[in-house]
């Protein structure tokens, strides 16, 4: 007879595509150690992307020191976040969205499993779109004739044809799975890493060192705000990410193994490229302006045309590598929302979302840093909320030993729904898109209605406090309807024969 394997339950036999979807990975599947995810990590963020971040946080107002202390810590503390979560991974072997039943209930969930959906959608648009846009400007300038237009950009043909090509290879390798992704990353970090070091190299002569001491230091606020902007740029779009790779990890891996390698692997190559675009920006102002239009372009521009060839296709291969892991995360998040299809397939429908998401990026938006920055703001209060909501969580899973039974229906040991989650969620969410705001106009309809004209136009505004105002009040909240008023309702096996409810527990 032929077995048939569905997203909630293991695989039977080895396979080429992975078939493990929102179920618990079994033990015989477990492997590796938590140093294999500095590779995941570090090809995710070794790109030259991560000067304009540095970019980004210099322009709010800061000088140069100010701008890489700020950015370093928050940097810092948003990977740690992502590195608890991720603990959750081999104490589970569930992906990062399904273990958030454990708070959400099973129904429930499907609330802050949609919104990290959006998260990650959003995310890969951005990727994808800046690799096609690189790929593009390196055949328009080396073919102008048949990819360029009459004032040397890249023509929407040339643009549609990378598009198409970097969203097959993304969605291939996305479909294959967790196994052929450790591996490939693996290969990235080491090209895309040695490949920045040459970047780095070259560009550290445009420098003009004498020029860093013009820019006047910002206030209290703009640190803050130039904190909270790194965790949004790093951290918190990973929050629902960190245990989709680390759950094929033994179970009793150590946890200061899991989130030390996931912190390194997020901050060493963010924190540097970071330094570097601070000092670029903070040597020419109007670099900062470029790189607002077009990040990657405004830096490859400082390049020789020698090294510009290379280093332009090895920009495709990590954003493709950032992509590729992104995607195999949206494919869980679908499973995890409730869509009644194998992850393969799941994967796939993400294809056309991305297509429209990059449309309204490249032929819609007037900037680039406008509509990406009103999305991390926006985007970041949901996340932000619900991994505040999880880490809170996580004192309650450990407790009841790892019961992955929790991520079940009603009656099967978990719940469809607990309220005390979700209305945190509801309040922290409300409370942060109040508190932001937008610089693209079709997100500013949804954000700031607490603030007046006048702080959205100030410093408060400017620097989106309201992010972690939205996840301390979301995780305060729930910990103080869990362990205060102590609403924490046990596992549930109504439905369930009396000699088949023994919990799944994970030793401690």
């Amino acid at each position: 007879m032929k077995t048939l394997v569905t997203p909630d339950t293991p695989a039977q036999k080895k396979s080429l595509v992975e078939t493990n979807g929102v179920n618990p990975v079994p033990d015989d599947e477990r492997r590796g150690s938590p140093r294999g995810l500095f590779a995941i990590w570090f090809a995710w963020n070794i790109s030259i992307l991560g000067i304009s971040y540095g970019i980004y946080v210099f322009s709010l107002g800061l000088s140069v020191p100010q701008a890489i202390i700020a950015g370093t810590i928050g940097y810092l503390v948003s990977s740690a976040f992502v590195g608890i979560l991720a603990v959750g991974g081999p104490r589970t072997g569930l992906p990062t969205l399904t273990q958030t039943r454990f708070a959400f209930g099973f129904v429930g969930n499907r609330v802050p499993a949609f919104f990290a959906y959006l998260s990650n959608m959003g995310w890969k648009i951005t990727i994808i779109t800046l690799a096609s846009t690189t790929g593009a400007n390196l055949f328009s300038k080396l073919w102008p004739a048949v990819f360029a237009n009459s004032d040397g950009s890249s023509s929407t043909f040339t643009i549609v044809l990378w598009f198409v090509l970097v969203l097959a290879v993304t969605m291939t390798v996305s479909v294959l799975g967790h196994e052929l992704i450790m591996k490939v990353e693996v290969w990235i970090s080491w090209v895309t890493g040695l490949m920045t070091v040459i970047f780095l190299a070259l560009i550290i002569p445009h420098i003009d060192w004498a020029r860093l001491g013009d820019a006047p230091a910002g206030g209290p606020l703009a640190i803050v705000g130039g904190t909270i902007m790194a965790m949004t740029l790093v951290g918190i779009g990973f929050l629902n990410y960190g245990g989709d790779f680390a759950r094929y990890l033994p179970r009793k891996t150590p946890a200061a193994g899991v989130i030390g390698w996931t912190i390194s692997g997020l901050s060493v190559p963010t924190v540097i490229l970071l330094v570097v675009g601070v000092l670029l920006a903070g040597s020419a102002p109007k670099l900062g302006e470029a790189a607002a239009a077009d990040p990657i372009s405004a830096l490859t521009d400082l390049l020789p045309l020698w090294f510009f060839i290379p280093f332009s296709i090895v920009i495709v291969i990590s954003l493709v590598s950032a992509a590729i892991t992104g995607i195999y995360s949206s494919g869980l998040a679908l499973l995890a929302i409730g869509v009644p299809l194998r992850r393969s397939t799941t994967t796939a429908i993400n294809a056309l979302i991305i297509a429209a998401g990059a449309f309204y990026l490249l032929f819609i938006s007037t900037s680039f840093l406008a509509t990406f920055q009103s999305f991390l703001s926006l985007i970041a209060v949901m996340m932000g909320t619900t991994g505040g909501i999880q880490m809170i969580d996580f004192i309650r899973q450990r407790r009841l030993g790892w019961n992955t039974d929790m991520a079940k229906p009603f009656g099967s040991g978990g719940r469809n729904g607990r309220w005390t989650a979700l209305v945190s969620l509801g309040v922290g969410t409300v409370v942060g898109l109040g508190l932001v705001t937008s610089a693209d106009p079709n997100f500013a309809y949804v954000t700031g209605f607490f603030l007046t004209d006048e702080a959205k136009g100030g410093v408060f505004g400017a620097s989106n406090v309201g992010v972690v105002i939205a996840m301390a009040v979301g995780a305060g909240l729930y910990a103080l309807l869990t362990f205060g008023v102590k609403l924490d309702p046990k596992p549930d096996y109504s439905r369930v024969p009396a000699e088949q409810s023994e919990p799944q527990a994970v030793e401690q």
